[in-house]
């Protein structure tokens, strides 16, 4: 089993990122996605999510009306749209398949700064 992010870098506020995970080695169309992000010094808190067939997200208060979450199930891929980024943004992000059982990708970072 593999979650593999990508996507993450250096950007200024108000700038936007796109995050992929790339799931391999266990039935991904099964599973719901979630992302969440670990800050320097913080608890890791979850971000948004979306259902297994794609027909239901949820975001963390946070970051509603800023970032998307999408999947591609013919791909094994999902996504994180992220728009209008702020400092508070900095973290490392990972993706979860939440199912049967848990996956976690190995995390990628994000940096919010001018």
């Amino acid at each position: 089993v593999q979650l593999v992010e990508s996507g993450g870098g250096l950007v200024q506020p108000g700038g936007s990122l796109r995050l992929s995970c790339a799931a391999s080695g266990f039935t991904f169309s099964r599973y719901g996605m979630r992302w969440f992000r670990q800050g320097p010094g913080k608890v890791r808190e979850l971000v948004a999510a979306i259902t297994a067939a794609g027909g239901n997200t949820n975001y963390a208060d946070s970051t509603k009306g800023r970032f998307t979450i999408s999947r591609d199930n013919a791909k094994n891929t999902v996504y994180l749209q992220m728009n209008s980024l702020k400092p508070e943004d900095t973290a490392v992000y990972y993706c979860n398949a939440a199912g049967t059982y848990s996956y976690w990708g190995q995390g990628t970072q994000v940096t919010v700064s001018s």
